[in-house]
């Protein structure tokens, strides 16, 4: 029955004729993947054009919060504390895999809540987690520096560079990238809820879906985009009602912005976006490693020739950077879009290296 659903929902995708391009974009590192894996791109209707975003975390971050945890790293001798995929993430001039066959202490771990464990048994060592994501996994870092404050943990902190995806996709709207529907990510939403992203259809006039990550999802997410957009209805439908509520998780919401507040923060490609990073609190400022260790890194710079910044506004896709599948590969990463799992040059590559 569940395979015979799927074949009657990707029936009706491919029966759909299209007048001219419809460009969708995703705003989500599962998604994109997802979109390959599942084979769902491939039976989209002629002119249908699936683009990405910027969705993933890893992708986003400029170089120079790399730059500063490296040279945190060289002046002050800490545990640093990091989800895999940020170890290969090339910075300005270095990367934290280089610096760890150097001797610098760097470990992968899986929860924020393992580098307090971290800590709390290495109490002569400075215990640091580089705190990269967006509002999915931001509230359990917030957890994390909330109960190393109860545990009195002066040796943890987390170096913040969490970012908030609704600003940045108004950011893409205001620039007038050509984007005609948006497929909104269903963890973030399940955090912070389905009202949030209203301004997309009322300000802007797009339709948009927040879309879940199974194969019927999938389709049924882009059949339901394509109903608004042929009928010119501007809406935010959720067609992930099992996960995200109306409300999202109020929670989570409230453990974030106990420990966060928003702040202006730079987005690879994209530019500073006004109230689209998290900056810890000064009530828990003792937490912050920006501000307990102190450097200067040398100047950014980014590598010559990648294009992850367009990639990432929608404008090209992977294939049109020079530098995809020739001098940028997973094993050999020029820029972060074909290093983290989440990146679309990673998806690109893995499904579509042909």
């Amino acid at each position: 029955m569940h395979r015979e659903y799927i074949k009657k929902l990707a029936d009706r995708l491919k029966s759909i004729h299209l007048d001219k391009e419809v460009r969708i974009m995703e705003v989500c590192g599962t998604h994109t993947n997802e979109f390959f894996r599942s084979g769902v791109k491939d039976i989209f209707p002629e002119k249908l054009t699936l683009v990405n975003g910027p969705g993933c975390p890893v992708c986003v971050t400029p170089n120079d919060y790399l730059d500063r945890a490296i040279e945190i790293g060289k002046k002050y001798d800490p545990i640093i504390t990091t989800f895999g995929d940020m170890i290969k993430v090339p910075s300005s001039y270095s990367s934290l895999g280089r610096e760890m066959t150097d001797g610098m202490d760097v470990r992968i771990i899986y929860s924020p809540m393992e580098a307090l464990n971290i800590a709390q048994h290495n109490p002569d060592r400075e215990i640091i987690f580089l705190s990269v994501g967006f509002e999915t996994t931001a509230p359990t870092e917030a957890v994390a520096v909330i109960e190393a404050k109860k545990r009195n943990l002066a040796n943890f902190s987390i170096l913040p560079g969490n970012k908030l995806v609704p600003p940045a996709v108004k950011a893409l709207l205001d620039a007038e990238v050509k984007i005609d529907c948006f497929i909104i990510p269903g963890h973030v939403s399940a955090i912070i809820g389905e009202e949030i992203w209203n301004f997309i259809a009322n300000e802007y006039s797009k339709p948009s879906v927040i879309a879940g990550f199974e194969t019927p999802d999938l389709i049924i997410s882009v059949l339901s985009l394509l109903d608004m957009y042929l009928n010119n209805k501007n809406e935010v439908r959720n067609e992930y009602k099992r996960f995200v509520k109306k409300e999202g998780n109020k929670k989570a919401v409230e453990c974030l912005y106990e420990v966060y507040e928003k702040e202006d923060a730079l987005w690879r490609g994209i530019g500073t976006i006004p109230e689209s990073g998290l900056a810890i609190k000064d009530s828990y400022s003792e937490f912050d490693s920006s501000i307990r260790f102190p450097v200067t890194p040398p100047p950014p710079k980014e590598p010559i020739g990648c294009r992850c910044g367009e990639l990432l506004r929608g404008i090209i896709t992977p294939p049109d950077c020079p530098l995809f599948g020739t001098s940028c590969l997973p094993e050999s990463p020029v820029g972060p879009c074909m290093v983290s799992s989440e990146g679309p040059c990673t998806a690109y590559f893995k499904y579509r290296s042909e």
